[in-house]
């Protein structure tokens, strides 16, 4: 079985973020689509590893900052290397707050959730969230996953849906 093949699905690359009490806190995530038009609704595939799981359980809201093709490398590194329980993750990062979660100002659109319900996998926690607001950012083209590996030259990390080991058999 080749995994790679499931790298050409069509994906993003996105900052899905949430607040940890006080402090902002968020990650990079490329499983995110929308599920329902009326009423708009959106899940997203987070690590049950990754901190932000355990915040957006505790917060029941998410944001999803669409970002662009000019996202900082650093960016994406900081929010899909670091854990967020010993980084402050939005320290460098230009940031404003939709209904009480971050959403990046580089990002060509965002969206704010309330998790309306989960599902769970053996890695990865789906929540399912109901759009309470959304607006276009600017007309930056959004960043595929695609665009990432290839023209980046990113990786992803092992908590990534899409994480494949570079010994991947054919």
């Amino acid at each position: 079985m080749n995994l790679f093949a499931l790298q050409t699905l069509s994906y993003g690359v996105y900052l899905v973020s949430t607040m940890d009490g006080e402090r902002p806190t968020g990650c990079i995530a490329n499983c995110a689509m929308q599920i329902t038009p009326d009423p708009p609704s959106v899940a997203v595939s987070i690590s049950r590893d990754n901190f932000t799981n355990t915040c957006i359980r505790k917060t029941g809201k998410f944001a999803l900052s669409v970002l662009t093709e000019k996202t900082r490398p650093k960016l994406i590194g900081t929010f899909g290397f670091h854990s967020g329980r010993d980084t402050d993750k939005f320290a460098d990062v230009a940031y404003r707050m939709i209904g009480g979660v971050p959403v990046a100002s580089d990002a060509c659109a965002c969206a704010l959730m309330q998790v309306i319900d989960t599902m769970e996998t053996e890695t990865h926690t789906i929540f399912l969230g109901k759009v309470l607001d959304a607006e276009i950012i600017n007309d930056e083209p959004p960043m595929t996953y695609d665009y990432y590996h290839k023209v980046i030259k990113g990786k992803s990390p092992k908590s990534a849906p899409t994480h494949i080991k570079e010994s991947a058999p054919a």
